[in-house]
Formats: C-alpha cells, structure tokens, sequence
C-alpha cells in the first residue's frame, strides 16, 4: 500500500511528478476530494472562458486541461478557439484565460489571425468588465519569442480588461511553467469566486470543450502517459526509400508499431520523434573541444549528453551572443555588426556548432563554457501519413532525409538521417503523439474537400484518403500535389492512381516544376483550374493546405484569393472577406512548417 506524506497530501512521496505537475495536481484532486463529501453539488456562479490560439495542437490541449482544473475547483468553463470569438461575445464573459502559441517571425496562429484584426479594430467594444490572464508559447530561437501571447495581453489591457495574473511566456519546453501558472491562476479564481470544488463533467458545468468532452483532460486520454520526457519506444517495421534514383531528394516512407502503448491517433495529427544526434557529430566536437567523452557530465559520459541531450545541430541565439562577444574580429561578428536578420539567418543557414566554434577560432568556450549555451534536443513532428481505420496499430510517416555540404565537411537533418541511416531494422525510436483537432477530414463524410500538398506535404492527404475509403465517406476528394520531376519524385503514384482509379480520389491535379522549359507548381493547377475550385467551395469544400511555410503555403494561399476574385468579380477585399469566412469556418485550415 502507498502511503501518503504526512501533510495528508492526496499525492503519494514517491509519485514521478515534477514541482509544476504536483502543484497542478494538488489543486485538480483537492477539488474532487471536496466535492466527493458533498450529494450534490451548486451550480458554478463563475465561468471561465479559454481561449486558444494553436498551430500544432500544445495551445488547445493546455485549453482543455484548463477547463478540466476549472471544473475540479467548482467553477464552470469552455474552451474556444480564438477565431470563433467575436469582440461583442467577448465583451460579455466575466473571466477568459488566453493561451496561444506564437508562429513563424512573430505571427497570430491560424486560429487567432481573425480575433486579433477584430481586437485592434477602432470600433471594439471596450472591455472594462473583463478579468484576464494570457499564457503564451513560443520558442526562445525566435527573435519574437511569444509575441502573439504579447501582444494580445498589451490590447486586452488597452481596451480596459483587469489583469488578474501576470502572462508567462513559455519556451518549447513548456509543461511545467504552464502547469504552475494554470495551477496558480485557477486557484485564484476559485477563491475569488468562493468555489469548493465540483466533480469533473457533473452537471455543474457549464459550457463544452471543443475536444475531449465535458472536461477530460489530457491524462485521461488513452495512451496519454507517453510524452517528451517519457515516449513510447516505438519498433520501426518498415523504412522504404519512395523517390527513384536520380532524384534531387531523399523521401522515405517510415511505418512505426504501436505496440501496447494505447496510442489512439486520427488522421491528421502529428507524432513527434525523439532523435538522437549523429555520433560521428559528437565525435568531432569533442575533437575540436579537446574533450574526452567518456568524463562525466552530471553523472553521465559527456558522449551520451551530447549525443541525446543537447542540440549541436542548431546553434542557439545564447551560443551566437557568447560567441560574438568572444571573438569580435570573427565572421560572425561581422554579420552580426551589421543588425541585418536576414543577412545573419542567411549566413547561419547550415551551419552548425562545430562550424560556429571553428569561426571563432582560438575564442572559442571551453565544454564546460559551451554546455550552458547548448539548448536541449528537442523532439522533431512529423503530419501522420496514415489512417487509423485503415493502420490501427501502426503510424506512417514520410519524411525527407535532409543532407547536404560538400566532400569537406557533411552535414543532415537530425531526426532525418537519425531515422534514414542509424536506426536498425526492428530498432526502437522514442515517440509521442501530438493531436491536432482542426487539421482533420471533414465530420460530414459527405463533405467534399480539397488537399494541397506538394513534396512531403502530401503527407496528411495520403492519411486523408486512406481514412476516406475505410470509412465509406461519399465526399468528393481533390489533390493537388507536385515536386520536382514526374519520373523521380512522385511519391506514392500506385496509391493515388488506386484511389483515382477506384472513385475515392475525384480529381488529382499534379504539377512537376522542372519537367518542362517554363516552372509549374500546384499553385499554378489552382489558377487553371478557378472555375472549377471556386464552384468546390460554394459546394461547402474544405481546403487544406500542408507543407512549406515560407514560399508555398503564402504562394498557395494568394492563389486561393486570386481564383475566388476572378470567379466573384468583386475585387480583392471581398475575396479576403470570403477566405477569412472559410477560415473562421473550419474551412480552411493549414498543416506549415
């Protein structure tokens, strides 16, 4: 029998809980403790709204898990996308909790764009009966770590909302710094609100999550328990090169077994691979650093904590300032000097630890001054290319093995080439799901829908349509998918000629760039093929879009806009109009990287 320490805590001495998870505990079962001595329990007097802005999915499972430590304290809460809120609707809440994640260079996620042109309208309602707390997530590498998060505390302030926690701001390892703030915030609402506690879902609450049911939160959900700091050791059963010889890139088809883990996914989401660096990397910075690897790191040989702890592959923004301090006359420095970002992003693209310690020459940190500049290796997500109606017990990824350099000096993605080359038949790899709810085929199976994913974004389409044909949907299916030459990279051609062939696939545009004198892309189809599209959506299609952040997903989304103005002839702020209703919609989602 467990016994539990001598404060009576519900939370047994040898739990494997950190400080932030016990304390998010304590305040979750405190609350069913109270309410378990009562028969019934009164309806919540205090509703907390949380709202969440999410590209991956961690923003809206920290929603849900908000609304299931709510509903344990006794106090009624939902959870909402940004996007789905309108400033009137908002203006009526009492009590919100905002959490969001910031994407690329500083931007609102795709589900908050919306609510945030609304929020900075001259016209919004103020807000001075608002009480409010923002959590923000993002990445330190990022010169604008959780501006989104920033920026939406700074308005909500402005329009005369009460602030009632100060935002913390998350770095991508996220759990435990979310989970005291969400620990410390509910518990001050609860006592605000004289709040004893109520069973989870009973019908106290009020209001529904958007995912998961009337308050489950993420430990109740099968197969939970796996996570970055416990994955499940997956076998990896198969590993198939798709693209022929001859082509410009590697795409490999990875197929990982399920085993007991209780893993339940759907189509759409995404599972994050614990990698491990490349020995032969770690081999050479030892070298440089005149370091032996098997001395003793914190108890561990310096060889395994550099090979699957930290990131050497990517130099962080901390070992770039130490650097350049270091060594002023170095190249860095210069580029530095000149405060261009993008002339720095250029000049670091590619370029590892190893490179950045042989630009500083004889400056160079010592190990020991290096470690602290080192962030630790983070997990690599990759979109589910497979069906759980169709692989319940195995999840596909394709992936594209990322290596270049020249006969001095090679480099590779680390999970890429982990996963290509260092991985054996039959070996384990550390796995974690990670859901995302809007990114998923439509709940009307007669619903048409239609995918864009050139090269590897194909991914989640191919996933798409597995789970289609299993499930009978009678929707109509689009694909627009495309790369580099016909001959070499179309990746899966039996599969989507099977699925033309049978009706599943309706249409499939393609669009290889390099097979003729004048460039082709998916875009390209898109515009060809306007009337066509625009009559999909009037029809109530979906659109989705995965890959490429940068260039393809900004160039498909203006040629998204650029066929509904040609088709509606009414000029460019009605096809924005129109987009933004698809978008709000659920209608239009994207999967970018």
């Amino acid at each position: 029998m467990t016994n539990l320490p001598p404060t009576g805590s519900l939370i047994p001495v040898d739990a494997p809980f950190s400080a932030a998870q016990e304390s998010w505990l304590a305040g979750f079962l405190a609350g069913i403790a109270a309410a378990g001595k009562r028969s019934a329990s009164p309806a919540p007097t205090t509703t907390v709204d949380v709202l969440f802005g999410t590209q991956t999915g961690n923003a809206e499972l920290l929603a849900e898990d908000l609304v299931a430590g709510a509903r344990a304290r006794g106090l009624g809460g939902r959870a909402t996308p940004l996007d789905a809120v309108s400033p009137e609707p908002l203006a009526g809440m009492s009590h919100v909790l905002v959490v969001t994640s910031t994407y690329g260079e500083g931007e609102m996620p795709d589900n908050a764009g919306l609510f945030w042109e609304a929020l900075q309208a001259t016209t919004v309602p103020r807000l001075e009966g608002l009480r409010y707390a923002v959590l923000g997530l993002g990445d330190t590498s990022y010169d604008e770590f959780c501006q989104a998060g920033k920026l939406l505390d700074l308005r909500l302030e402005q329009l005369g909302a009460t602030r009632v926690h100060d935002r913390v701001d998350c770095d991508v390892d996220y759990e435990d710094p979310a989970a005291l703030w969400s620990a410390a915030v509910l518990d001050r609402l609860a006592a605000e609100a004289g709040a004893t506690g109520a069973p989870v879902g009973s019908g106290a609450t009020t209001g529904t999550t958007v995912t998961g049911g009337a308050g489950v939160s993420r430990a109740s959900r099968p197969g939970a328990q796996w996570n970055k700091r416990n994955p499940y050791p997956a076998r990896l059963v198969e590993n198939r090169l798709l693209s022929s010889p001859g082509s410009a890139k590697e795409i490999r088809h990875l197929e990982f077994d399920l085993g007991d883990s209780g893993i339940t996914y759907a189509a759409g989401d995404a599972l994050a691979v614990v990698p491990h660096n490349d020995p032969a990397l770690v081999d050479r910075l030892l070298e440089h650093l005149g370091a032996d690897g098997s001395a003793l790191f914190d108890g561990r040989p310096l060889t395994d904590v550099l090979r699957v702890d930290r990131e050497i592959r990517t130099p962080s923004k901390d070992l770039v300032a130490d650097l350049v301090q270091r060594a002023p006359a170095s190249e860095l420095a210069a580029v530095v000097a000149h405060g261009d970002k993008q002339e720095l992003d250029r000049w670091l693209w590619g370029r590892d630890v190893l490179d950045l310690l042989r630009d500083a020459g004889d400056a160079a940190p010592s190990l020991d001054e290096l470690l602290p500049n080192l962030r630790g290796l983070q997990a690599r997500q990759y979109s589910i290319s497979s069906s759980p109606l169709a692989h319940p017990d195995r999840v596909h990824l394709t992936i594209a093995s990322v290596r270049y350099g020249d006969a001095r000096r090679a480099h590779g993605g680390v999970a890429s080439t982990y996963l290509a080359d260092r991985v054996r038949a039959d070996g384990e790899v550390g796995v974690y799901l990670q859901p995302n709810a809007a990114f998923g085929v439509p709940a009307d199976d007669s619903a048409p829908m239609v995918m864009i994913g050139p090269g590897t974004g194909v991914a989640p389409f191919r996933g798409f349509l597995h789970e289609r044909a299993a499930s009978g949907a009678t929707g109509r299916n689009w694909l627009f998918f495309g790369d580099q030459h016909r001959a070499t990279d179309f990746v899966y051609e039996d599969e989507l000629t099977a699925f033309r062939e049978s009706g599943v696939l309706d249409r499939l545009d393609l669009a290889f760039s390099r097979d003729q004198a004048e460039k082709v892309y998916v875009q390209t189809r898109m515009r060809e093929q306007a009337a066509e599209l625009y009559r999909w959506l009037e029809d109530g299609a979906s659109v989705y879009v995965c890959g490429d952040a940068s260039r393809m997903a900004k160039d498909v989304e203006q040629a998204l806009l650029d066929v509904v103005a040609s088709q509606r002839g009414r000029g460019d702020d009605d096809a924005q109009a129109y987009l933004a209703d698809l978008r709000r919609g659920g209608r239009y989602v994207r999967d970018v990287y």
